[in-house]
């Protein structure tokens, strides 16, 4: 455990912002002696804990990670501590959470909050195959979360996070009837994991952006309660896409870096590209071209290889097409709009989908394309290709997609002297 809270101590220190010499005056101790601290040649105290979580403001965290108790903000992450959050938060109202556009957890906190994971994930027994019939209750769970993922790329955010948060709170029930073996439990919670990362995501597409963070921080728990580190690092992935879209990207790569250094080389090549694609968008935000480019070629590198028996099902969406398509939104947010539209084009001409198959993120990578003719300054093609964006979205409930279209709009209002384009703005 020492290494990991060391780990947390140092990410939470430089996502905070605060120059060295800075945050050691606030802690009350030396730089060296600090340094040391996180370098592992001096053991973590209580002192130097309480220290870290005072300057960053953590609440407690480090302290409590330390001591081995509970969570100060809640139950311990341990199993007992896991279901304890599985059932208050499904039972709970927590889909009615605000609307902010913007994250709350993040820098320090969020630092914190995967410390803990990581140290819980590493302190459960890892999940292990079993050739024994998986109960039928959890079968069936299995089976309806793998419809929702599919169902999801067709239907909009607020249904299906209501979907999905049933399948939660089944599991949680199931769990709390402590009928399960050690091995059955295992899968419980994994399944619990995946449920709440569902819920998260269609939250978070659906712009209620406090209430997704609450089920990304539960998927986490319930991943590290079962020692799966895949599903975790799968939900991780998915809260980076959040913080890099309305938070700090920064803190965004801080969470992908963490998710593929714990799900380790045994991960498939499927799951590795994908942690790789998702790097070089949250890179791209940041603006380090060099960096974004590095993680693409390992992504591609990657996905290359091909769909493994060993992928986790909800990979099905990771292929050479998608890669490319990211790869496009990468350029576009570096200012190359020439590269952007090269991407996109290999994309749509490799394997992906397509608007049939997932309208509502077909919408928002074609409103990329037309932002990108906007930029090369070919209104025609772009104001094709955000009517076919319009045609594809529908009325599906996607606040996410609606918000890239907008962007297309404002940056169509410069050129309403265009007829095409004039067009367009008025009547869609």
């Amino acid at each position: 455990m020492s290494e990991d809270i060391r780990l947390a101590m140092r990410q939470a220190r430089e996502s905070s912002g605060l120059a060295w010499d800075e945050f050691a005056r606030r802690a009350g101790f030396s730089r060296p002696h600090l340094r040391s601290v996180e370098n592992g040649t001096r053991g973590v105290t209580e002192d130097v804990v309480r220290a870290y979580d005072r300057v960053l403001g953590t609440g407690g965290v480090f302290a409590a990670t330390l001591a081995g108790r509970e969570d100060p903000e809640g139950s311990p992450w341990t199993r007992s501590g896991a279901l304890a959050a599985l059932l208050e938060t499904s039972q709970g109202a927590v889909l009615d959470l605000d609307r902010r556009r913007f994250v709350v957890t993040g820098g320090a906190a969020l630092a914190a909050l995967t410390g803990r994971w990581t140290s819980a994930v590493a302190a459960a027994r890892p999940v292990l195959p079993t050739t024994d019939a998986v109960p039928k209750v959890l079968a069936t769970v299995a089976n309806r979360l793998e419809e929702l993922r599919h169902l999801g790329d067709e239907l909009g955010s607020g249904t299906m996070a209501q979907l999905a948060r049933n399948e939660l709170a089944l599991t949680a029930q199931v769990l709390k009837s402590g009928r399960m073996t050690g091995r059955e439990e295992d899968l419980g919670l994994s399944l619990a994991a995946e449920a709440a990362r569902q819920v998260g995501w269609n939250l978070f597409d659906g712009d209620r952006q406090a209430a997704a963070e609450r089920y990304y921080a539960l998927a986490l728990r319930a991943s590290a309660a079962a020692g799966d580190r895949t599903t975790g690092a799968y939900a991780m992935s998915f809260m980076a896409v959040q913080h890099y879209t309305v938070g700090n990207p920064r803190d965004a790569v801080s969470l992908l870096e963490t998710a593929e250094a714990h799900v380790g080389l045994g991960a498939t090549p499927r799951m590795q590209a994908m942690l790789a694609a998702r790097r070089a968008r949250a890179l791209s935000k940041t603006g380090d071209l060099k960096s974004c480019a590095r993680a693409l070629n390992r992504a591609r590198d990657l996905v290359g290889d091909g769909p493994n028996e060993d992928d986790p099902p909800f990979l099905y969406w990771v292929t050479p097409g998608e890669v490319e398509m990211i790869a496009g939104s990468c350029a576009l947010q570096l200012r190359d709009p020439q590269r952007a539209l090269r991407n996109f084009h290999d994309g749509l001409a490799a394997d992906y989908p397509g608007d049939e198959d997932h309208p509502r993120l077909a919408a928002i990578y074609l409103a990329r394309i037309a932002e990108a003719h906007v930029e090369n300054h070919d209104l025609d093609e772009a104001v094709d290709q955000a009517r076919y964006a319009v045609r594809c979205l529908g009325s599906v409930d996607s606040a996410r997609s609606s918000d890239t279209l907008a962007g297309v709009r404002a940056k169509l209002q410069a050129h309403r002297g265009n007829p095409k384009v004039r067009d367009f703005l008025q009547v869609g």
